[in-house]
């Protein structure tokens, strides 16, 4: 059997599929959406990142030939077209577990750059720009003992939620459904619905899925409920912020500032938002350590492998 990886990634994670099957890496960095339609059909396993759209062209495709499996290589799959595949037979898997603690330490990374003005300065030391020295210049924000507003308290949100607390910050939260009472004590949570929780947080943090419902969650209404002093963290979607919206609070000061690590029209970064101090901008890292590319590997690795076996414990979202 031969599996099609979508782009360049490090062999290691794949090892124990590479002793199983025929697996296939571009060359360059990524395959085209023309070049793997015109193979695809000869492949049983197909493993694309984030960085590729899984359309109808791609999996009707598949269909016509070969393909039993789309291994989306990380938790989100709004890069697929999952509705398609499920008409089509296909199953799609994703790899929640790897893609948790990395992302978490990220989250967390964006909150104290932006508090702390880490990124600013370090770029106005670096280019000779007219930073001044001194006790009551480039003042930031303490951490300790603030309010981190959490949408989404999954496994993710509740990840950033134990690091958060160990800084001294008090939870709370917003989920489509309240957690149980055990679960809110042992992670010192409080629920909040969605407009007190950007009313009363010093930090927001969003960890939900890109879906009908979360486009633009984050838009020129919710933003007027945060405080002048709120930072918003992003390492979700990037389609989940209304990006023009945010540009505007933030170009006028109606917020502190900003971490994303996520964009709407990614690798795009809209202009005037580069142009801004108060954000802190990363090019989809939140997973980006060497540890979790070979565990993301290995998991949607073992997807394959199971699901070729008839073992049904797979990460399966169709």
């Amino acid at each position: 059997m031969r599996v099609l990886v979508s782009t360049r990634l490090p062999e290691e994670g794949f090892s124990e599929l590479m002793k199983k099957f025929e697996v296939i890496f571009p060359e360059k960095e990524i395959f085209s959406k023309e070049e793997v339609v015109q193979i695809i059909p000869e492949f049983d396993a197909f493993i694309p990142t984030f960085q590729f759209k899984v359309d109808r062209d791609v999996i009707g495709a598949g269909a016509q030939g070969k393909l039993k499996i789309i291994a989306n290589y990380g938790v989100g799959y709004d890069n697929i077209d999952v509705d398609f595949a499920t008409k089509c037979g296909i199953v799609v898997t994703n790899t929640p577990d790897p893609v948790v603690e990395p992302t978490a330490e990220m989250a967390i990374a964006l909150m104290l750059t932006v508090a702390r003005r880490v990124s600013e300065c370090d770029r106005k030391l670096r280019t000779d720009s007219s930073i001044k020295w001194g006790v009551m210049e480039n003042l930031g924000i303490s951490l300790y003992g603030k309010k981190l507003g959490i949408v989404g308290l999954g496994r993710i949100g509740k990840a950033v939620a134990r690091r958060a607390a160990a800084l001294g910050m008090k939870i709370i939260y917003f989920n489509r459904n309240p957690l149980d009472k055990k679960t809110e004590t042992k992670l010192k949570a409080r629920y909040a619905p969605l407009g007190q929780l950007l009313c009363e947080s010093d930090v927001i943090s969003l960890h939900v899925p890109l879906t009908e419902s979360t486009f633009h969650l984050i838009n020129e209404n919710t933003l007027r409920l945060m405080k002048p002093t709120a930072i918003l963290i992003n390492t979700s979607r990037g389609a989940v912020i209304d990006e023009s919206a945010l540009t505007e609070a933030l170009t006028n000061h109606k917020i502190f500032g900003a971490g994303l690590d996520v964009f709407e029209h990614e690798p795009t970064i809209p202009e005037n938002l580069k142009k801004l101090d108060n954000v802190v901008l990363s090019p989809h890292n939140g997973t980006a350590t060497i540890e979790d590319r070979n565990a993301m590997s290995r998991f949607a690795s073992q997807n394959i492998l199971r699901f070729f076996e008839g073992n049904k414990n797979i990460s399966r979202v169709n």
